[in-house]
């Protein structure tokens, strides 16, 4: 972990502990142990002495808590420690669906919003005794409904507003659909952060053969929105970049939205040249299947579809028959959200793995240092890009 003396040069806030809910017990667990593993290698005698620093080393720092319900369905959170004076990193996955609980002897998957009252239980149940409670949310809860247009509510925007008024400090999430919802709630901390070179590290670790130049790749936005993040990316990569424009029927809504007509491509010539789409999200895949096929069609040599979210909302089906027509060749997603199990046999998919990225972030947020080095992502993709042009190994640190 670089810039290391940062953090044994300063202050905890408060003795950290790590509060995963049911659903992200699986990233929380990944997270502890690095947190372990970070502070075991910090070299400062106050660490061992100093009161300040009590319970900074620990074997553990995963806090004990449950959300039961009852047969009605309703719920309590509870706190199986003492919290008071702790600083508290709320961990939640609102779009885990594997979650299931019983009601009325019928079997229900818990939704977002289930997910979100929970997060709620358990900020009340934390309030008045943790020194700071701050609150890491991958996908932003109802982040597709950022805006109005006609009458309609204003979900995300109402829902940070709300955890602000609960007590929250900070509230940390990752490639937010639209960033500029944090206007709903300016004074109040909000962090919203990237995987540009968790994509890269992936892919170059699935590929070996890669040339990351003008003349051999290109960086793909599927649509309008994404078009900042393919720019990005493409700028550090050092390749051109281009977008698909989607023409909708904005006559019709199906299943909540405008049906899309068509694809149409506006970019430099793609003929041979290995692609990556790079986009927030899949939900049902169908737009991105659509866009993967088309840049096919145009003879793109290989397709790399990079997504943080991989949501998979209709299955894998679409995807095992597009893999086998050859209309992509590897799926990144992040492991932010809940993934299906069945989806790690696949050939295709590989998975970029956040955990060591958000224990850096909650190790320097405990500490309130600078989160300078943690966001600046260009230089590490710079420095993993040489690595893999002299062919090193590929276990390039933060």
């Amino acid at each position: 972990m670089p810039n290391l003396h940062e953090l044994e040069n300063a202050m905890p806030v408060a003795p950290l502990k790590i509060v995963a809910l049911p659903s992200a017990e699986r990233m929380g667990r990944r997270i502890n142990d690095y947190i372990i593993e970070f502070r075991k290698s910090i070299h400062n005698d106050k660490v061992k002495n100093d009161p300040a620093f009590h319970g900074y080393i620990e074997s553990n720092y995963m806090c004990d808590v449950s959300v039961p319900r009852f047969g009605s369905g309703e719920a309590k959170a509870v706190f199986g420690e003492s919290i008071r004076g702790k600083d508290l990193f709320l961990l939640v996955d609102v779009c885990n669906h594997s979650i299931t609980y019983e009601l009325n002897g019928y079997t229900n998957h818990m939704s977002p919003d289930d997910h979100y009252q929970d997060l709620k239980r358990v900020i009340a149940a934390a309030e008045g005794k943790a020194k700071r409670i701050n609150v890491i949310m991958p996908f932003l809860y109802e982040g597709r409904q950022h805006k109005r247009s006609g009458r309609e509510s204003l979900d995300c925007a109402y829902a940070l507003t709300e955890l602000y008024n609960m007590g929250i400090s900070n509230f940390i999430t990752f490639d937010a659909h639209d960033p500029r919802v944090q206007n709903a709630t300016p004074l109040s901390g909000f962090d919203n952060f990237t995987p540009p070179y968790q994509f890269i590290k992936a892919l170059l670790n699935a590929e070996n053969d890669l040339i990351v130049d003008k003349d051999h790749l290109l960086v793909i936005s599927p649509d309008e929105g994404a078009l900042d993040r393919a720019i990005y990316f493409a700028s550090v990569l050092g390749v051109d970049t281009g977008m698909f424009y989607k023409r909708r029927d904005y006559s019709t809504i199906v299943n909540g939205k405008n049906p899309i007509v068509a694809h149409e491509f506006l970019g430099d010539n793609i003929d041979g040249k290995d692609i990556i789409i790079i986009d927030d999200m899949i939900s049902s895949g169908g737009s991105m299947l659509d866009t993967a096929k088309q840049l096919k069609s145009m003879n793109a040599r290989r397709v790399f579809i990079c997504c943080t979210f991989g949501l998979f909302t209709d299955g894998l089906k679409a995807f095992d028959e597009a893999y086998e027509r050859g209309y992509f060749d590897k799926v990144i997603t992040t492991d932010l959200t809940y993934l299906p199990p069945e989806i790690y046999s696949r050939p295709y998919f590989v998975e970029a793995d956040m955990s060591k990225f958000i224990a850096s972030i909650i190790d320097f947020m405990n500490h309130d240092a600078s989160l300078s080095n943690v966001m600046a992502t260009t230089d590490k993709i710079h420095g993993v890009l040489e690595a893999y042009n002299r062919r090193s190994n590929m276990d390039v640190d933060f």
